[in-house]
């Protein structure tokens, strides 16, 4: 249990601060001694009311014309994975995202270093909001997602509130799904509820953290959450 809750306490503290790479730093660490069915519900259920407090906190920043587009590419994503993953190689799939999301944050790294903003093209978001819907619906990782809202909002502010709404609708669609199917199960609340505490002030902590740190760099920690996202996919599936 005391991995758990470590997992918890790391994952939520990351969520209050950068507004995502929860689920990959959960998995990460419990992952070498528990099954992903075990893993995935517990901790879609501890980060479901992390990203409405955290939207309604960004409520202000929200932007309709970002979240909702890219609400409808993750649960569009999710309709064609349910075959796609029947048929596909998921590892060799993973590991080319994990390099794709590094070279983004690395882009995304370089432009943070200019004094100018440059514009974005039009071409290459659609492309990388495509994708990042894809990924975060098919395999509910959702660093490339964090990618493309970063290259389409102004602060941090903007950031965690357009991602926590987009997560919201994808965690509503999945908690929906997993019940009917039974993947949540009453052990599976029963455990979310005991690490609902951690989760709680791992949360806490994160947005303090956020508020004491400087906009520039609290944008850089987001980047190099980026970087480490698409590490850590490849690494998980050599």
């Amino acid at each position: 249990m005391i991995w758990w809750i470590i997992a918890a306490l790391c994952a939520f503290f990351v969520k209050g601060l950068c507004g995502f790479a929860n689920t990959l730093i959960f998995t990460t660490i419990l992952s070498f001694g528990n099954s992903n069915i075990n893993i995935t519900p517990v901790e879609l259920i501890l980060g479901y009311p992390t990203n409405a407090i955290m939207a309604w906190k960004e409520r202000k920043s929200i932007k309709l014309s970002v979240c909702i587009p890219l609400a409808v590419l993750v649960l569009a994503g999710s309709i064609p994975g349910m075959f796609f993953l029947k048929t596909a190689d998921t590892r060799l799939i993973k590991i080319l995202f994990g390099f794709v999301i590094i070279f983004i944050g690395m882009e995304m790294l370089y432009r943070e270093k200019q004094h100018q903003k440059r514009r974005q093209s039009k071409t290459i978001l659609g492309i990388i909001g495509i994708l990042s819907g894809i990924l975060c619906g098919v395999y509910g990782v959702g660093a490339l997602l964090g990618a493309y809202v970063g290259r389409v909002t102004e602060d941090s502010h903007a950031f965690k509130g357009n991602i926590c709404m987009v997560f919201l609708a994808e965690s509503t669609f999945r908690v929906i799904v997993y019940t009917m199917t039974g993947i949540i199960t009453v052990e599976t609340l029963k455990q979310a509820v005991v690490l609902m505490p951690v989760m709680l002030l791992g949360l806490f902590l994160g947005m303090k953290s956020g508020k004491i740190l400087d906009e520039k760099i609290v944008r850089k920690i987001v980047i190099i959450m980026l970087v480490i996202s698409g590490g850590s996919l490849i690494l998980a599936n050599l």
